[in-house]
């Protein structure tokens, strides 16, 4: 057997490997070897999630013109991703691949951002695969910042 104390001590990377034990639930039963792999970015999103209740997406967005919000994503522990469009003049959508926005669990948090425009009302409305948020207008975010909250 081996002496894993041995083992040199580095700074883990978030695709590396951990070894570990899946558990059996009547949801999900173990069907076959329970040890599998783990990585270290996953176990860190799971240990987020606990202990802070809710997963997140947090960045900036930026809109002009007619074009689609760019995002610059700071932080995804959603399991998705989110992909920005204009629907028209003032409206977005953030629609999740991967993940989902749950119902009445789900809070977002937006600013207009360096915008030099008038002070704009913003509104956001969600379903299960998409944000929509509603600024009446086109060239209101600007460096906007935003978090999507979705608790557990």
């Amino acid at each position: 057997m081996a002496i894993t104390s041995t083992y040199p001590i580095i700074t883990p990377k978030a695709g590396d490997l951990i070894v570990g034990s899946q558990t059996y639930t009547v949801e999900n039963p173990v069907l076959d070897n329970p040890t599998k792999n783990f990585t270290v970015g996953s176990v860190a999103a799971l240990a987020n999630a606990i202990n802070l209740g809710y997963t997140s997406y947090a960045g900036y967005l930026v809109q002009s013109g007619t074009e689609a919000p760019l995002a610059t994503v700071m932080q995804n522990t959603t399991g998705g991703t989110i992909a920005w469009s204009r629907n028209s003049a003032g409206n977005y959508s953030g629609t999740i691949t991967g993940g989902a926005f749950t119902a009445g669990k789900t809070l977002v948090f937006v600013n207009q951002g360096g915008s030099t425009s008038a002070s704009v009302n913003i509104a956001w409305a969600s379903s299960a695969t998409a944000i929509n948020i509603i600024t009446g207008a086109d060239d209101v975010l600007a460096k906007a910042s935003i978090e999507i909250r979705i608790y557990a």
